[in-house]
């Protein structure tokens, strides 16, 4: 489980086989171990190997639902250990897909940024809290076929949207509480309309 608060920010590649990414945590005392989970661009991935640089198998389905194939650039962030502080919402690591950045404009202290919906819309709810990139965010408006968020220049600066190009895609992880309430209205309706067949 991770927060979406991004902890660093380090270049990397994949070579065909493993993602390998820049070690920001190269002391002794802080260094991953063999096994760990770490959320790369949002995606749940465990470390392999641990040196100046960190090592992940990445999978076919992974490598199909993600960007982490195409980046150069990487968001990374430790899992969330018990009584620690959640600034973020509860990211899973759980990658749903990729949606395309489509557009930017600044507005007074921050930058609007503009994604395509995914297919997930009932999901998408203003106000609501999406993970792009792993970086967790609050969706500030939501369109037919797009949706915006606002972010401030910490983030901004922090994390590798400011890296993003247009018609880039990034990695996107609905809500998990958005997840729970559909489940739970669609086993409600499934049982309401069995009920109903029933009694006609």
């Amino acid at each position: 489980m991770f927060t979406g608060i991004i902890q660093f920010v380090c270049k990397g590649y994949f070579d065909g086989k493993r993602l390998i990414v820049e070690n920001p945590w190269n002391t002794e005392q802080s260094i991953p171990e063999i096994g760990e989970s770490i959320a790369v661009n949002g995606v749940c991935l465990t470390v392999v190997s641990a040196g100046e640089k960190l090592y992940f198998d990445v999978g076919e389905e992974t490598l199909r639902k993600t960007n982490l194939r195409l980046g150069k650039y990487f968001n990374l962030e430790r899992s969330l250990r018990v009584g620690e502080s959640l600034s973020g919402h509860f990211v899973t690591g759980h990658v749903d897909g990729t949606v395309r950045f489509l557009s930017k404009r600044t507005a007074k202290n921050s930058l609007i940024m503009v994604f395509e919906k995914p297919k997930e819309s009932w999901a998408v709810v203003s106000k609501g809290s999406i993970a792009i990139n792993g970086v967790s965010l609050t969706i500030a408006n939501v369109f037919e076929e797009t949706f915006e968020v606002q972010v401030i220049p910490h983030t901004l600066e922090n994390t590798n949207l400011k890296h993003l190009k247009l018609g880039e895609p990034v990695n996107y992880e609905i809500d998990i509480m958005s997840r729970y309430v559909k489940g739970v209205l669609d086993s409600w309706n499934k049982n309401f309309l069995n009920q109903l067949g029933m009694i006609f």
